[in-house]
């Protein structure tokens, strides 16, 4: 095989074994990789009515045919499992240097099942790999852990790690790969922390074989020419500014979540911005393998009681740390931000439990005494405290690493937790961005923005503005993303570039550019109708299981506080998410019943059935 490795690394933490197998050509060819394998591989051989830390969830950690090539921003991975935070899917996507290595090694994924009696890591060394025992790294740090699996491996390894947080099955705790890269969503490091794996160290041996190197290095030029070409007067504000600038675009549209989703604006937010933290602390710009783009921020905090380096703060953290929890003090976020990667914790999920407690304690519901501490608005030396104790499961933190849904009904108020599916908004508000609020109610692993992101068209104008207000013309454009987000994932792409560079520069987008470099690598001679099948075929893969697990149409829903109670302040004052509206044809355009289930035609028609 070209492009994809064809080799399965399987390892049954129960009997201590690890063996490959073959991948399937036919399964590579329908699925693409990376997302695509996951959904593939978690349909076949995981009950979705299973306990999320039983031994018999598995683990997917899979790479796609253009993960480790020198494709832009080639450099993504996606761990797929049953969410311990939902119950339901998750999916969760990486960058960095562990994908590529991965790639490297000669295999396309590992799948992680059973459970080990004891603490251990994973060795993969080439085509080589073993488990090796890991109780002297318990309790460590995801970077103490990532420095000692390097000592006593190869000190040109990349790890894969869990901290603190998934040892004690924080339900929201990520997997750390590269030191600061996440996996972040919905609880993959807790299930990795229930299996007793405490990481995976990967050193490959190779490179990634291409079917046609010619075209596929013809294909690769010409995108980076074209970005070249663009950027070549105007760095991309990614670049110089990291994700962080995007604030300016979520305030000044109105959907800057703010002290809980109950403001869309806040005033504080020159302070926490992207130009902010390039002024204050940053060192320089990371770029994951193979990125023109170069997003990541590596920081330093000085002096002061935050002081520290590492890396980070990206938008959705600035968000979730800073204007949701009222926090205006860039050095405090960005400590919480340093402390949540050490500990290893999602830091959309831990912000937004934290801005719920808040609230709950705004409202009187909450006191000092039950949180161990005053919970005001704006606290950031709070927040930071509350990060540690949330991932040791210590005093108030073992309640917040239950999650904001668990938290607000265990005080009587479910409805003040900012979910869908149970899984925690990203940093838009709905209400001013319709088509957000559409994609948050029918994503497969709840409130992310990265399955199918309308604010590249609502809010950045890419490949063209579209109204965010509007709903009527949502559905056909929500669905139409999602499915290339799919192919995006599956392929082991960034969407910063694929979604500028790598497709029709239309509202209605066609993966052109995907498909000439996925058929460079793999020589499977795709049509850019086939790879929009797959991408299809995917997301309605993930929605089967999502039906099996118990989910339903009344889980594709939002909260009150966005459906029903008008923002009360700023561009979008008075509207709420006409989600109803949008649903019903959603569901029509998408061939599924008026419950929400795929019809018996699609399903054959994506080869489902």
């Amino acid at each position: 095989m070209h492009g994809w490795c064809g080799t399965i690394l399987r390892v049954d933490l129960t009997r201590g074994r690890v063996t490959t197998e073959k991948l399937d050509p036919r399964v590579a060819r329908a699925y693409i990789g990376a997302r695509g394998f996951g959904i593939y591989y978690l349909r076949k051989e995981v009950d979705p009515r299973c306990d999320p830390f039983g031994p018999e969830n598995k683990i997917i950690m899979a790479a796609g045919p253009l993960t480790g090539t020198a494709a832009p921003t080639g450099a993504r991975y996606v761990v797929t499992t049953k969410s311990p935070l939902t119950g339901a899917i998750t999916c969760s996507n990486s960058g960095g240097n562990f994908p590529a290595e991965l790639k490297k090694s000669g295999h396309d994924a590992i799948i992680i099942e059973g459970r080990s009696e004891k603490p251990v890591y994973l060795w993969v060394n080439g085509g080589r790999a073993e488990l090796r025992p890991a109780e002297h790294l318990w309790g460590r740090s995801t970077h103490q852990t990532e420095e000692a699996l390097r000592r006593e491996t190869d000190e040109k390894a990349k790890t894969a790690v869990i901290g603190p947080a998934g040892e004690n099955r924080v339900l929201f705790a990520a997997i750390m790969n590269d030191r600061d890269r996440a996996a972040g969503r919905a609880g993959v490091g807790a299930v990795m922390g229930a299996k007793n794996l405490k990481g995976v160290a990967v050193r490959g041996a190779g490179e990634v074989a291409l079917a046609d190197p010619a075209a596929f290095k013809a294909a690769n030029t010409r995108y980076r020419e074209a970005f070249k070409a663009k950027t070549k007067d105007n760095p991309p504000p990614l670049r110089t500014h990291g994700t962080a600038i995007t604030v300016v675009g979520t305030q000044a549209h109105g959907v800057f979540p703010t002290r809980n989703f109950q403001q869309g604006t806040f005033e504080g937010w020159e302070a926490i911005y992207g130009e902010t933290l390039t002024r204050r602390f940053l060192v320089r710009a990371k770029p994951c393998f193979s990125c023109p783009i170069a997003c990541g921020r590596v920081t330093r905090i000085p002096e002061g009681p935050f002081a520290g380096e590492g890396e980070g703060p990206e938008y959705e953290t600035v968000y979730a740390l800073g204007s949701n929890c009222g926090v205006d003090d860039l050095a405090a976020l960005t400590k919480a931000n340093y402390e949540c990667n050490e500990l290893g914790l999602d830091t959309i999920s831990m912000g937004s439990t934290v801005a719920c407690a808040m609230e709950l304690y705004e409202k009187g519901l909450l006191t000092a005494s039950e949180a161990g501490m005053p919970l005001r608005w704006g606290d950031g030396a709070a927040l930071v405290r509350l990060v540690g104790m949330t991932a040791r499961r210590e005093g108030f933190g073992d309640i917040l690493a239950e999650g904001s849904l668990r938290l607000a009904a265990r005080f009587g108020r479910p409805e003040l937790a900012m979910v869908a599916k149970g899984l925690d908004f990203a940093g838009y508000d709905p209400r001013g961005e319709q088509g957000m609020g559409l994609a948050y109610a029918t994503s497969p692993i709840g409130g992310s923005h990265m399955r199918g992101d309308p604010a590249y068209f609502e809010l950045l104008g890419v490949p063209t503005s579209v109204d965010p207000h509007t709903w009527s013309d949502k559905p056909p454009l929500v669905a139409k993303w999602q499915d290339l987000f799919c192919v995006i994932d599956a392929a082991g792409l960034c969407v910063f570039f694929s979604v500028r560079y790598l497709v029709e520069q239309n509202l209605m987008v066609k993966p052109v550019g995907i498909t000439e470099l996925l058929n460079g690598a793999t020589g499977a001679g795709y049509t850019p109708e086939e790879i929009e099948r797959a991408g299809e075929r995917i997301f309605n893969a993930e929605r089967l299981y999502l039906l099996a697990a118990g989910f339903s149409r009344r889980d594709d829903c939002l909260p009150p506080r966005i459906t029903a109670e008008p923002m009360p302040s700023g561009p979008a004052q008075g509207l709420v998410c006409r989600l109803e509206e949008m649903l019903a044809p959603y569901y029509a355009l998408r061939g599924w019943s008026p419950e929400g289930v795929p019809s018996e035609a699609k399903l054959r028609e994506l080869g489902l059935l």
